[in-house]
């Protein structure tokens, strides 16, 4: 098949940075270039990321040799060059906006991994596997940004990741009270440890946003699209608390669940083991074969052990139980810049793709 070509908006962040691993081989994409801030534009993606890159894969010599646009000012040769692009740039929200709405109506899909549109009525906020349906109401959003391919799509927040899938199989014993306490991961906030060192040995409780994320974004997602508009869900009412931790990589979430009709513990681990969503069906390039996976060890999951699951792309589960005030709980983990970030938004592209959605 002819590869689509594939731009990067703000690429030499870590999440940029693991759009470039992501896509060094991709069956259907070709990343064909990378465009960043005024300071790095003119330069290759290797001289721009030099002492920068933050991956413990090497950089591939191929994307090294990409040529890096300035994605505010070059807008028209990016557009004429690609199919679409993905954006992780790092800018003030009503800047991240203005841009990609920009590139929309230039007739260029978006695949964002940015919070800045996630608010926005017609544009679809995507976790493939629970809400593909969402892609229903682009056709609104083109209608009213005046474009015939132009569009934006959005992924989820990453911390939401790990306990939205769990909860999601379950929604026919309707839920109606989460609390979620969220063990946050250092490259969340593009961080390692040589650039963080006061993380070494420490817990801060406190994330700008992140609760309020994590509180609000499952209903978008739990949502229904009419008169061309998702409307959020009522329920179920959400309660969080987002904590960063000395780990790199890996979300980890302790859940408590309340529902309407409880279902029995092993109801709640068929249905994990059983799910699968549109990406599994379409066998879609990124899409993990087992998207949950329960295990009963006391011990799992562990971020450092499961995190990596199906290519980063799973969600591991474990020491579901009762709880005495609450029905359940139980502990999740899911890779935060593969399934949460980076990852997610490929796949996402993917079934776009698929779906017809970018041509």
């Amino acid at each position: 098949m002819k590869k689509y070509k594939v731009g990067v908006l703000g690429g030499t962040g870590m999440v940029g940075q693991r759009f470039a691993a992501l896509l060094e081989n991709h069956p259907w994409f070709e990343l064909s270039l990378m465009a960043a801030s005024a300071r790095s534009a003119g330069k290759s993606y290797g001289e721009a990321v030099s002492g920068r890159w933050k991956l413990s894969s090497p950089l591939a010599g191929a994307t090294a040799a990409l040529p890096v646009f300035d994605a505010s000012v070059d807008r028209e040769k990016i557009v004429g060059n690609v199919d679409f692009v993905f954006c992780a740039v790092d800018m003030k929200k009503d800047e991240i906006r203005a841009l990609e709405e920009a590139y929309a109506r230039a007739e260029c899909p978006v695949v964002s991994n940015n919070s800045a549109h996630r608010a926005t009525p017609d544009v679809p906020m995507i976790i493939p596997e629970l809400n593909p349906e969402h892609v229903e109401v682009i056709p609104a959003q083109r209608k009213r940004l005046g474009t015939s391919r132009g569009f934006i799509a959005v992924k989820s927040n990453c911390s939401i990741q790990s306990y939205v899938p769990a909860i999601h199989p379950l929604m026919d014993y309707t839920p109606t009270e989460v609390l979620a306490c969220t063990y946050q991961a250092i490259s969340g906030a593009g961080k390692t440890f040589a650039t963080w060192p006061e993380m070494v040995d420490n817990v801060i409780p406190f994330i700008a946003g992140e609760e309020q994320k994590s509180d609000l974004e499952p209903l978008k997602v739990w949502g229904r699209v009419e008169n061309g508009a998702i409307a959020d869900a009522a329920a179920p009412r959400i309660t969080s608390q987002c904590i960063r931790v000395p780990v790199t990589d890996g979300h980890l979430a302790c859940v408590f669940a309340r529902f309407a009709k409880a279902p029995s513990l092993d109801e709640i681990k068929a249905r994990w083991a059983a799910f699968q969503g549109r990406p599994q069906e379409l066998n879609l390039p990124s899409a993990p074969r087992q998207f949950l996976r329960y295990f009963e060890e006391e011990n799992r999951p562990q971020t450092r052990l499961d995190r990596d699951l199906e290519n980063g792309m799973g969600v591991a589960l474990g020491r579901l139980r009762p709880d005495s005030q609450y029905d359940i709980k139980f502990i999740c983990l899911s890779h935060n810049t593969l399934r949460g970030a980076a990852g997610g938004a490929v796949l996402m592209a993917e079934l776009l793709c698929a779906e017809g959605l970018i041509t």
